[in-house]
Order: structure tokens, then sequence, then C-alpha cells
């Protein structure tokens, strides 16, 4: 249960969001855009570096975001994206995400298995199919015929880890250990914006769960004219919210990134009751180059990435927050 003191700053907090208030409609600034990318967690330095070899040569956000994410997707070490992901609790790694573009285009894949690079898959789900989503078998029949190579995604490090939980069972807690995903944002030369969002899910899940990260408006949204926003966290309360999608509209209505992240960490907790137990974490870049991010659980960070180099931020989170 909410101590009398959390349900005091949860009250304060709320009021100074000013969530129940009308906030002035979005004006887009006009001024010359400039290139960025940012994205989740510490692993997200490196994706943004490579994500920036491409907006640095003019090319498009989405090529970026795709490029950029695929560097955690293949890397062993880091264990809640790809390759080397914690497998489920049967012990197969089940992966899932998506992509969006500045015209409302958008692919995903979900419970995609033995398939190394599923936010291509993604990409090719959005620009080669009729469709948005493909899932399970499906995704991986569709993924094979467009050439992609079946693989073993369980690593040995992975595998043990497995073992070892399968002694005790003991629920993962998502937060900066288990924190399942990286989503990228980023806006090229052009001032057009794209996102990714790619992830193996939560440690030892039940076989067949799927999170928040394939799904557009909870895990990802773009919209070209106001801005885009990614989740890391607790899947399920992203969902419940359409989290990524509310805080774009957050953003339509005025607030700043960072303000626009506050507002939806505040309405989850609000729901929640007991929020303390979670984390729920928002990123958001807007049309202006402007970028912020909040959580529940402090320790939520996120990788900038724009000409004048890169950087890591600590984002600011309600229970980080001073009384």
């Amino acid at each position: 249960m909410r101590s009398r003191r959390d349900f005091l700053k949860l009250s304060a907090l709320l009021g100074m969001a000013g969530l129940t208030k009308a906030t002035p409609a979005f004006a887009a600034a006009k001024k010359q855009p400039e290139a960025i990318v940012v994205s989740t967690w510490e692993h997200g330095l490196a994706a943004n570096e490579a994500a920036w070899q491409v907006l640095a040569k003019g090319g498009r956000a989405l090529d970026a975001v795709e490029t950029g994410v695929r560097v955690p997707e293949a890397d062993p070490k880091v264990r809640t994206v790809g390759y080397g992901g914690y497998p489920d609790r049967d012990g197969i790694v089940t992966l899932d995400a998506c992509i969006m573009d500045e015209h409302m285009n958008c692919g995903s894949v979900a419970f995609l298995q033995n398939i190394k690079h599923p936010i291509s898959v993604a990409r090719l789900v959005m620009e080669k199919t009729p469709h948005v989503m493909l899932v399970g078998e499906g995704a991986k029949q569709f993924a094979l015929q467009q050439g992609f190579k079946e693989e073993n995604l369980l690593t040995a490090e992975s595998e043990a880890d497995w073992k070892a939980w399968l002694k005790d069972q003991k629920i993962q807690q998502i937060n900066i250990e288990n924190h399942d995903t990286i989503g990228m944002l980023a806006m090229d030369a052009a001032g057009n914006l794209s996102g990714a969002c790619t992830t193996s899910g939560a440690a030892y899940k039940m076989h067949g769960r799927v999170g928040d990260s394939p799904l557009i408006g909870a895990g990802l949204y773009v919209d070209n004219d106001i801005g885009a926003a990614t989740a890391t966290g607790m899947g399920e309360l992203m969902i419940k919210t359409v989290g990524s999608h509310l805080v774009v509209e957050l953003m339509r209505q005025g607030a700043s990134p960072e303000e626009a992240c506050k507002q939806a960490v505040l309405r989850i907790a609000q729901k929640l009751g007991d929020y303390a137990q979670f984390q729920v974490g928002f990123l958001a870049l807007n049309k202006q180059g402007q970028y912020g991010a909040y959580g529940i659980q402090p320790g939520f960070n996120y990788a900038v990435q724009t000409k004048a180099g890169s950087t890591l931020i600590d984002g600011k989170s309600l229970l980080g927050a001073k009384a």
C-alpha cells in the first residue's frame, strides 16, 4: 500500500502538472531543423552513434533508427534486446519490434523467434505488405521469405541464467536490471521524424507474452507535425494507457517533451495506486528538436546524439522528485 506521504506527494505533483486544466494548442516554431537522435538507456549510446552516421550524411530518420537499434539487437552483452536476450520461462528467446516513419507508415512484429533483427523485419512488414503487424510463426515465415536466416538467439550466458532462475522462479523487477527495450527517436536534416522500438521482452515472461514494444501508440508513436515518443518499463502499463500516443498528444496541447512524459507518468501512477512497485519511463522528442524523459523510478537514463556530440542523461522521476 502507498504511504500517506507518497499519496500527498503524488497529489501535489498532479496539481502542479495541471492534468485537469486545458492547455494551449501546439504551435510549431519556425527554425532550421537540426538532426538529432535520442534513445533509451546506456546501450543507446552505441546505437545512437550508428544512427548518427546516417543522419550526418543527410540520410532519412527512418534509416537512422533502423540502423541504430540493430546495434543492440546484435550485441549479446545487451541482455534485454535481440541476440543474447533473456528467454521466456520456457527458455525461448522471443522478440518484438516496431518502426514508424514521418508519413504514419508503420510495421511491427511480435513473438518472433530465431531471427536476429526484428526491427528490419518490421520495416519490411511496413514496406512490402498491406499489414501493420505479423506475429509468431507467420512473422518468421515472412522473414525467411525476405532472406533472413534462422539462427539460435539463446547464448550460453542467457541459458545459464535461465536455468538458475528455474530453481527459485523469483519474479524479475522491471527496472535497470530488466528494462527490456531500446526505443529510439530521430529527426533528420529535413525536419522529419521517425522512431523504432525493439526488445526481447521481460525476462522469464510467460511463453506467448507480448509487451508494449511492438504496439504502435503504446511503445512508440510518431506524429511528424508534433513529435515522437517511446516507452520503457512494464509494458502492460503502457498498453493500458496507450502511453506513447498520450505523450505525443500532450505535446500537441503545448507541453514540452519532459512535461508531457511527466504528465503521462503521473496519470499512470494515479491509476495504479501502488505505483512504487513498478517502473514506467517515457522519452520524447518534439518537432523543434527539444527532448525530455520522465519515469516512476530513478535510474532511467537516455542517450542523446547531435552534431555537438554524444551524452547520457539521467531522466527525472516521480520517486526521485523532492517532496
